[in-house]
């Protein structure tokens, strides 16, 4: 591996002779098979530059960025920047914003670092992804982090699966509860039967599974795909990925969720976690004991372990079938307490968002969630950012909510929005397929914007599962009823059965993927293209002017100039897969 930067911009920096110095660097990355070993196994993998996750990109805000991509596959690859704001053709995203990596070929990704913060990078080609091309950015600020800390770790979570993606694929379109080894069963309605003690009790047993039956769904298919094995930085809960501190220093650990389809519940027993930044923003600090995070997802948080004994990092999938494990420990070789399993969770007619009435007369028959029709709540309703399931923390622990991030950066506007768009998630198991407004990226592959508008997204989660929602190149204004604290996300998961809403300022033209953040989601129809059209009109910029308060109050960021690139060739047919997916074989 081999990272180049401009030996100028660097001694000005270190001099300081210049306030925003021009750095230059190149980073080559290569894309590779290579065999690791997980917990004591040779596991086959996509590498990037032999590694499983990939090398972190340490890079400085306002920095001119070239990497090398070169591919040694015998298939087509790509490399996605997630989270980072940059001209649409160097997104990274096949049939979309490029071509593709060819085989034996190199491309070259430029473009200038406009925000800090922490993100991460991956292939957005087939399942490389499950695979291992995955990897962190970490961008320092020009003017310095906001909450200070002696220790600096990335905690990169994910999930590594010893089907390819293809079979899982298979698996999953042959018989969508392939993986699910925790169905309802006969003798579990009796069992239930036998533990109710009324007349009433009983009723609601027998119509809860009326109910389920009916829909040909499963309250405790909480994940599409089971027998993963959860990575932390690559390594598994037996290899006992470990980070060093003095007792009585601040730690920063920046979690980044690059699964395929895992969610985790996150917490390190013993100690307070302060969350000090949400998808590369910074936000008010908020100290809780859990948090959730979603595929795509990044949270900064920062620990002060005073204790000389070693303190575990648990990262528990959301379906309770395994933890990504490592250790803070103040010295090499100690271990952390073994993790302790929570129970499944169950969904029930309330985390649907409606009770078992409003389930009469409904179409059942194809398990369509398309065609489920229950009431959601309005868009202003906050209920939609409630935790589905629960995470099932001790009695007065805190778990952190949608509704306690507020952006600490008051530099940049929140406009209104122009106009609102209702975007239904939907979806039909039988098939396995899902889409937005019931169809797939194959029916219906664009939706058009202007640059320079404003426009509320409303999302109506219809399905009995949790979407992490991705929007490339654009931040999404999270409404969490924080007003103009509202933090800013480029990944919002919606509930099941709720509604949650954003509103996305369109400051950059070009053709922006927008997804399920779910792998096979988004591979079976879950996409859509946001072209957002160049506008003739100057924009207005956002950037709050510095003799405003809330101006003062924030380290200023430089502002932003939105792209304007010659529209894409659109594809000569829409792809049956979103953004290159169906470009992988197996």
């Amino acid at each position: 591996m081999f990272f180049r930067r401009s030996f100028v911009g660097l001694a000005l920096l270190a001099l300081g002779l210049a306030t925003a110095p021009a750095i230059a660097g190149t980073y080559d990355l290569v894309v590779d098979r290579t065999d690791v070993m997980i917990d004591g196994q040779v596991r086959r993998v996509f590498s990037i530059n032999g590694e499983i996750a990939g090398p972190t990109l340490r890079w400085t805000e306002g920095e001119e960025v070239t990497v090398n991509v070169t591919n040694r596959l015998k298939e087509d690859t790509s490399i996605h920047w997630h989270g980072i704001l940059l001209p649409y053709r160097m997104d990274g995203v096949p049939m979309v914003s490029f071509h593709g990596i060819k085989p034996g070929e190199t491309f070259t990704y430029r473009f200038r670092l406009r925000q800090a913060g922490t993100y991460w990078y991956h292939s957005h080609s087939g399942g490389q992804e499950q695979e291992g091309m995955y990897a962190p950015i970490v961008i320092a600020p020009a003017r310095g982090e906001r909450e200070k800390a002696a220790r600096d770790y990335v905690v990169m979570l994910s999930d590594h699966h010893p089907m390819s993606p293809g079979a899982i694929l298979r698996k999953l379109k042959q018989e969508p509860g392939y993986f699910n080894d925790r169905k309802l069963t006969l003798p579990g309605l009796m069992r239930d039967l036998s533990a109710a003690k009324t007349t009433e009790e009983k009723q609601a047993v027998i119509s809860s599974r009326l109910m389920w039956g009916e829909m040909r769904m499963d309250p405790t298919d909480l994940a599409d795909v089971t027998g993963y094995t959860f990575l932390m930085n690559g390594r598994g809960p037996a290899d006992n990925w470990t980070g060093l501190f003095r007792p009585g220093e601040k730690v920063r650990l920046r979690v980044i969720n690059g699964s395929a389809m895992s969610l985790f519940d996150m917490r390190i027993p013993g100690l307070r976690m302060k969350v000090v930044q949400a998808d590369g923003q910074d936000v008010k600090p908020v100290e809780v004991d859990e948090f959730r995070i979603g595929v795509g997802e990044t949270y900064d948080i920062i620990v002060e372990p005073r204790d000389d004994r070693a303190y575990t990092i648990e990262a528990e999938s959301v379906d309770r079938r395994g933890f990504a494990r490592g250790t803070l420990a103040p010295r090499e070789g100690m271990t952390g307490p073994a993790p302790v399993p929570r129970p499944p969770a169950l969904l029930t007619e309330a985390d649907m968002g409606h009770g078992t009435a409003s389930m009469a007369g409904m179409d059942h028959s194809k398990m369509d969630h398309s065609k489920m029709g229950h009431a959601m709540p309005a868009s202003a309703d906050l209920s939609g950012l409630v935790l589905v399931p629960p995470v099932g923390a001790p009695t007065g622990s805190k778990v952190l909510s949608y509704t306690d991030l507020r952006r600490a950066d008051r530099s940049y506007r929140l406009r209104p929005p122009d106009r609102t768009i209702d975007i239904r998630l939907t979806g039909n198991m039988e098939k396995f397929f899902w889409s937005f407004d019931d169809k797939k990226y194959s029916e219906d592959p664009v939706m058009n914007f202007t640059q320079g508008e404003t426009v509320r997204l409303v999302f109506r989660n219809e399905t009995m599962m949790n979407h992490p929602i991705h929007l490339h190149g654009l931040w999404m204004d999270l409404e969490n009823g924080a007003g103009e604290e509202r933090p800013r996300k480029h990944v919002v998961i919606v509930p099941p059965g709720r509604t949650v809403s954003v509103t996305v300022r369109m400051t950059e033209a070009g053709r922006w993927p927008f997804h399920c953040h779910f792998l096979y989601h988004m591979m079976t129809g879950m996409f859509r293209e946001f072209v957002v059209a160049p506008s003739a009109v100057p924009m207005v910029d956002d950037v709050v002017p510095a003799d405003e308060p809330a101006a003062r109050t924030s380290r200023p960021r430089p502002a932003s100039k939105p792209a304007t690139p010659a529209p894409a060739p659109p594809p000569t047919q829409a792809p049956a897969m979103g953004g290159g997916h169906g470009q992988h074989h197996h």
